[in-house]
């Protein structure tokens, strides 16, 4: 049985019914004397979790993009998360808002577990220094800053040369992304509970580019070319940018922590899969 002493809270504002949840939640876990601290917003958040003390649970109020924010504050602190969709796609934030109490009480109980998700450390190094990390759960893309611009790419891994890409950006998407940008950009869907990734150029110049599906034992390295003339950025999981320069290297590896998300298995996944894709031929096809 799980003891939970403290609870956050991550509440998206700009979903209906986000506050009103909030405090059926905050209330509930009060009478169970859990302590709740809450992180809502409107825009972006600006909120470190390392500052609030240590958590036992986290919930995840909004869609998947909060779900992707709350992972990356979450996981390195080693907290679970519990997945409330108050979106409408609905791939990672699996709980609808009636069965959270259900599902926390099972938790709690020890009848269900949660999925463990690889998470992508990035690294960005330019003239031999670090100048910025961090983490992702769904995807890193580097693309150009403008309209229409190709941008020149060469990527290997620690093991062998993949070769140099001219596209208009560059996909690399864990199993759980692999719904995402990916998939739009025709990347093959992944098992969520896979360690693998996926390099998917976006619309290369060259046809014979495809996507690659890599073990992640290996750490990718992409760097942009020094005769980069069109501004490049660097994306993480939608929400966080980099601006990179000619000659920079993007360092790309399994990052040290998964994301552990309650509720949110392989069967809720191919669930998804078959509901919001539109799947026919019935439940097994």
């Amino acid at each position: 049985m799980a003891e939970i002493k403290r609870a956050l809270l991550f509440i998206n504002l700009h979903k209906a019914n986000a506050q009103i949840l909030a405090d059926e939640i905050r209330k509930d876990l009060g009478r169970r004397n859990i302590a709740v601290c809450s992180c809502a917003f409107t825009g972006k958040p600006e909120f470190d979790p390392r500052n609030g003390g240590s958590y036992d649970i986290s919930f995840s109020l909004g869609g998947d993009g909060t779900v992707l924010y709350a992972a990356r504050s979450m996981a390195p602190l080693g907290v679970p998360i519990l997945p409330i969709n108050l979106g409408t796609l609905g791939f990672i934030a699996s709980v609808p808002p009636d069965e959270w109490a259900l599902v926390f009480n099972l938790w709690t109980e020890g009848k269900i577990g949660a999925s463990r998700r690889l998470m992508l450390e990035i690294t960005v190094e330019r003239d031999s220094r670090i100048v910025a990390r961090s983490s992702c759960l769904n995807d890193m893309v580097i693309s150009a800053t403008g309209i229409a611009k190709i941008i020149r790419l060469h990527v290997e891994s620690e093991y062998m040369r993949l070769g140099k890409y001219r596209s208009d950006g560059l996909i690399v998407a864990t199993p759980t992304g692999s719904t995402a940008y990916s998939v739009s950009a025709g990347g093959p869907i992944l098992d969520p509970e896979m360690e693998a990734l996926i390099i998917n150029p976006i619309c290369p110049f060259t046809l014979s580019n495809r996507p690659i599906v890599m073990p992640m034992r290996e750490a990718v390295v992409v760097e942009v070319e020094a005769e980069q003339r069109s501004g490049v950025l660097l994306t993480l999981d939608g929400q966080v940018t980099e601006p990179l320069e000619p000659g920079d290297r993007v360092y790309i590896k399994q990052a040290a922590f998964n994301a552990r998300l309650i509720a949110s298995d392989r069967a809720v996944f191919y669930k998804a899969l078959r509901t919001k894709l539109s799947w026919s031929g019935g439940p097994d096809a």
